[in-house]
């Protein structure tokens, strides 16, 4: 290809062509440099709240009291967590939480899973209506609901169980994945599927042989955000789950308050020890998460 030309007739550079373009290397440093700025302080204003729930965690009352919640230590005690142990039955609320979160996380996935290819492969009239359905049930709030959940609750003899918690956010977090599951399996070939119940296969062989090693990204995904929203959940466990014997973490955090005081330091140090089982849970599958995105970013 010829070079572009100058309107004299000599031979035009690339650099002056990228300029005549109005893409110049001189304007691409300062924008380059106050995006990256942009993004250092939106980062630290997302860290300092961890920050400092790490700086007053190991910090005294009287420190707290005398220099703020700002100030840094005057020597790291591990005061607050050993206050916060003997208030509250830590391996218990653990136990609860890693227990529940698990079993939400993946019975909500296999239904949805199963719901979904109803939907979305199955010959159900009007899927698109109930589809609409299940995502109008996903937006209504925990407050509306309360009251019938809590009589359910105390008829099937779970209350001050978490079976109850299990129970409730395993059918609240279907109904979001079987939108999801449904929507991406709108998107495969109708021709994949038939091909396959041609070649003999059955329509759970479809779901297990054809459709799962698709879907395994997506539904990964859902396992770790399931997981994650039931770990986080506090009022609707705050209300189920009254016996000491039934805490999850974040009900266990809220018996630290008292009526008229409140010890910031061992509440900081609680929500160090609660946050931290989730931290290493995210670690572990962040690889998987990322996969998950990008294959669904990809399809």
């Amino acid at each position: 290809m010829a070079a572009p030309q100058r309107r004299g007739g000599g031979p035009v550079s690339t650099a002056q062509a990228v300029t005549a373009r109005g893409r110049t290397p001189a304007l691409r440093g300062p924008v380059r440099y106050l995006v990256l700025a942009l993004a250092v302080a939106v980062a630290l204003v997302m860290v300092a709240p961890f920050g400092l729930l790490v700086l007053n965690a190991f910090k005294t009352s009287a420190d707290y009291s005398t220099n703020g919640p700002l100030a840094w230590p005057e020597a790291f005690s591990l005061d607050a967590f050993q206050g916060y142990l003997a208030r509250v039955d830590f391996p218990v609320a653990l136990a609860n939480s890693v227990l529940s979160s698990t079993l939400v996380a993946f019975a909500a996935v296999a239904l949805a899973l199963i719901s979904a290819y109803a939907i979305g492969v199955g010959r159900i009239r009007s899927s698109s209506a109930v589809v609409a359905v299940l995502l109008v049930a996903t937006m209504l709030p925990h407050e509306a609901l309360i009251y019938p959940l809590f009589y359910l609750a105390q008829a099937t003899g779970t209350i001050n169980t978490i079976w109850s918690v299990v129970i409730i956010f395993t059918v609240f977090h279907a109904a979001f994945g079987t939108y999801i599951l449904a929507s991406v399996m709108g998107t495969i070939p109708k021709e994949l599927l038939e091909a396959a119940a041609v070649d003999g296969a059955t329509r759970w062989q479809i779901l297990w042989r054809v459709l799962l090693p698709t879907l395994r990204p997506t539904l990964s995904v859902l396992v770790v955000f399931f997981f994650i929203w039931t770990w986080n959940e506090f009022y609707i466990p705050l209300v189920l789950l009254g016996s000491p014997d039934s805490h999850t973490i974040p009900i266990a955090l809220s018996t630290l308050r008292g009526q008229y005081s409140i010890d910031v330091t061992v509440i900081n140090a609680g929500s160090l020890l609660s946050l931290l089982p989730t931290l290493v849970f995210f670690f572990l599958f962040q690889r998987t998460l990322s996969r998950g995105v990008t294959a669904g970013a990809v399809k």
